[in-house]
């Protein structure tokens, strides 16, 4: 009763528009941080593909638009190229920092983390595009993959200051970021322009970044832009007993304006974590973890080691659109599934790492007998497998979110956050064996 008596029309209006201002923010901001190193290492492909082209003597193009320099004898029209560095460089900057930051982080005022996002990505962008060599190549992906990785932790973290909602609009952007990363670079390129000028225009993203971060978001009053965690709460407070509670646990307060502004009260009585503290939260979030790094493991097992693999010579497209439209419609499918937090959650995510993992036994099989008939039948199972992959990313940072308790929430976000990467990095020391091995049949 007393809410509907000290409801006010304008202030429901005024809440309305900063829930819609922080979802677009974060749909922003997750679309710039993962757009800005697919354009980026799109262009590196190309860079590379230039620079040892000019050493080669009889380069045979690959579907992922390599080049070669050695015959080509296998049945499955591929050859194992080397590209170990690159992968390298993609994963291993972006694993560490996951690895390490969760625990260093929080001494990083959010405001200073953008800002070195935003330098990284510029790095990355001039680097690349101003390259003269492979090894230059590689540290523009290097400071790409810097600028994703912390960009990721730390807006994963950063959304449990908001509703709930921003989760929804994150995953969105991040799912868009692939489709459009891919498809404006490629319209660049193919109007004429060069992989350089197409990186200089793309340079506007990272300030889009930044505007969204620092002029978009509508931040809390309690939210430490500029300081130091320490320094927004005081230490000398001591928690009490009810707010030391297990690290999943369900919240049933269904009114969420309630619940922030509760939250928002709370923040003068809760202390820093310890690094004992931390651990165990670790130790729980690993119900989460571990799915996740499935899910990755066997999408990117199947995107780096077969996807080049299931050539169809008897269909219209060639094999370089036939692995072209593999690659899209796997970004559809993630795009369409991390957008679809809005409607629906799914809370089993050990479910979908074990469809993914059939989805990549499946496409194993299919690779050594190749029984398939048409390409048309491999394009539905990677759409299905985008879908998978999509959902298991948003739903378990949703569910992380929803049953954690709040004072270890933010570096839960953080923390779990290295489930993805630490994925990819074990398939590409698992696909690169079984590539090489079914090249050399």
């Amino acid at each position: 009763m007393d809410r509907a008596v000290n409801s006010d029309p304008v202030d429901t209006a005024h809440t309305g528009r900063q829930r819609w201002r922080n979802w677009i923010g974060f749909w922003l901001l997750g679309l710039c941080n993962n757009f800005a190193y697919v354009v980026m290492l799109s262009a590196a492909h190309d860079i590379l593909q230039k620079q040892e082209s000019q050493n080669a003597t009889t380069p045979t193009p690959a579907p992922n638009g390599t080049n070669i320099e050695i015959s080509n004898r296998s049945r499955y029209d591929c050859s194992p190229v080397s590209t170990a560095a690159v992968l390298l460089a993609d994963i291993l900057p972006t694993l560490l920092i996951k690895f390490t930051a969760p625990f260093y982080i929080h001494k990083v005022p959010y405001g200073f983390r953008v800002l070195v996002c935003f330098f990284t990505a510029v790095v990355s962008f001039l680097m690349v595009s101003f390259s003269s060599t492979i090894l230059m190549s590689i540290f523009g992906v290097i400071f790409a993959s810097i600028s994703s990785g912390l960009g990721e932790l730390s807006f994963l973290s950063l959304s449990v200051f908001f509703s709930r909602d921003v989760l929804s609009g994150w995953g969105s952007g991040t799912g868009a970021a692939g489709v459009a990363g891919a498809l404006l670079y490629s319209a660049f390129t193919q109007a004429g322009l060069t992989p350089q000028v197409t990186l200089w225009i793309m340079l506007v993203v990272p300030v889009i970044l930044a505007v969204s971060y620092f002029f978009l978001l509508v931040f809390p009053s309690s939210f430490p832009q500029w300081r130091r965690h320490q320094e927004a709460h005081s230490t000398s407070r001591v928690v009490n007993s009810q707010e030391r509670r297990p690290l999943i646990e369900e919240e049933t307060d269904t009114d969420e304006d309630a619940e922030t502004t509760r939250e928002e009260q709370e923040d003068n009585n809760i202390r820093p974590l310890s690094f004992t503290d931390q651990i165990y939260i670790i130790k729980g979030l690993l119900k989460f973890i571990i799915p996740l790094g499935v899910v990755y493991f066997a999408e990117y097992f199947i995107n780096q080691g077969l996807l080049e693999l299931l050539y169809f010579p008897d269909s219209r497209l060639s094999h370089a659109e036939q692995y072209r439209w593999y690659q899209t419609l796997y970004q559809i499918g993630v795009f369409v599934s991390r957008t679809s937090l809005v409607c629906f959650k799914i809370r089993k995510i050990f479910l979908m790492s074990l469809l993914q993992c059939l989805n990549a036994v499946l496409l194993g099989l299919a690779v050594y007998y190749q029984f398939l008939p048409n390409p048309w039948v491999v394009f539905i199972i990677i759409l299905y497998e985008g879908l998978l992959g999509g959902a298991a990313y948003v739903n378990t940072f949703f569910f992380i979110r929803e049953e954690t308790a709040k004072r270890e929430r933010e570096f839960a976000m953080a923390a779990a956050s290295v489930g993805d990467s630490l994925g990819i990095a074990l398939s590409a020391a698992a696909t690169f064996p079984v590539h090489h091995y079914f090249c050399s049949l």
